[in-house]
């Protein structure tokens, strides 16, 4: 009955009925929708992968971008981000390093929704070198890049290194959110950096991020 109201409101409605199904958690009705949809574009594609990459199947997305490749749908930013993701949710290296190679041949322009995917994907994935790489070759950064960034140093143990990108993130004026609090004092705890601990404290009560739940939890 879509089909009625023309092809781009029919793509709108299944995609928004995808979207919704699963951000309330109900994945099985988002497949549904887009299985009993006899056309898919991009949007719908898309709209699933991120789907199931939301409900936590982030192999059911993988599967599903090679079934769009399959039936030749060229992905757009949207999709890569999404299979991005979904590579970061179960630490899906190579794949994740076709899907960057992919993005490279396609000319697909290097925004910072995607490159902050590719970076986190590296980041989850434990491969700092290849996301420092990535962050070293984007134009602009914003405070998710950044967070990206310092998170994965101190995943990997490079507490010291985090502390280091912390201070030039803030020497190029971008103001630190509660993610990137909660990192930093990980890592000052990480290498028993109390005096930069108290610093970053004093910062955390002047920007009122204090009373965040994760910030305020945190090791001290």
């Amino acid at each position: 009955m879509f089909v009625h109201s023309g092809f781009k409101s029919y793509v709108f409605v299944v995609s928004s009925l995808i979207d919704m199904y699963a951000k309330c958690g109900s994945i099985e009705d988002a497949w549904k929708v887009f299985n009993e949809t006899p056309v898919h574009n991009v949007v719908c594609w898309s709209a699933m992968i991120v789907g199931y990459v939301r409900c936590g199947q982030g192999q059911k997305a993988l599967e599903l971008s090679q079934q769009m490749h399959q039936d030749g749908v060229e992905p757009d930013s949207m999709t890569f981000v999404g299979i991005l993701n979904g590579c970061a949710s179960v630490a899906a290296l190579e794949e994740g390093r076709c899907v960057h190679k992919q993005i490279v041949q396609n000319g697909c322009k290097l925004d910072l929704c995607v490159g902050n995917s590719i970076i986190d994907m590296y980041a989850k994935c434990g491969s700092i070198e290849d996301a420092q790489r990535v962050f070293n070759r984007m134009s602009t950064h914003d405070v998710i890049s950044w967070n990206a960034m310092i998170s994965s140093y101190v995943t990997c143990g490079k507490g010291q290194e985090a502390l280091e990108l912390y201070q030039e993130m803030q020497q190029k004026g971008v103001e630190p959110d509660h993610v990137t609090f909660l990192a930093v004092l990980n890592a000052c705890a990480s290498i028993a950096a109390l005096e930069e601990g108290r610093h970053i404290h004093g910062q955390i009560v002047q920007s009122n991020c204090e009373s965040d739940l994760f910030v305020g939890s945190s090791p001290r």
